[in-house]
């Protein structure tokens, strides 16, 4: 069991996604979201700053748990509009799938007026599809 009490079960990985080698494992290609100029530059944070941001982030979870607890139970109380992939990792861990599409994320979110599931898109949808996640904010803030 893990902290939000569900069974763990290892991430999701779809076949086929992800930085691929080429056959003689000297190219990696990159996806057509991702263009070399970003890698470039994440690269040159990577290099001044370290990689140790990101990894406090996973080793402070469990802090984050208990530093959070006094909010259990709360809810989110202003209108959403909850934008995920289908192929993001995050969307297929242990009972994530099932929380956000089976009824308990409405109960955690009341005003929850829309969950967007989008089709082949991964972790990264503000890269992957930039117009589309524009149009979906656009089109929520109109509302109001």
């Amino acid at each position: 069991m893990n902290d939000s009490g569900s069974e763990s079960r290892p991430f999701y990985f779809p076949k086929g996604k992800g930085f691929h080698h080429s056959p003689d494992d000297a190219i990696v290609s990159l996806p057509p979201w991702l263009f070399e100029d970003d890698v470039e530059y994440f690269a040159s944070k990577l290099e001044k700053a370290g990689i140790f941001g990101g990894l406090n982030y996973y080793r402070a979870l469990r802090l984050n748990w208990e530093l959070s607890a006094s909010w259990s139970g709360a809810k989110v109380i202003v209108p959403t509009k909850f934008i995920t992939a289908d192929e993001d990792l995050m969307y297929h861990m242990s009972g994530m799938k099932d929380y956000i599409d089976g009824g308990r994320f409405k109960k955690d979110v009341p005003l929850l007026e829309e969950v967007v599931v989008m089709k082949g898109v991964a972790h990264f949808i503000n890269q992957e599809r930039p117009d589309e996640i524009n149009k979906h904010i656009l089109e929520f803030i109109q509302k109001f």
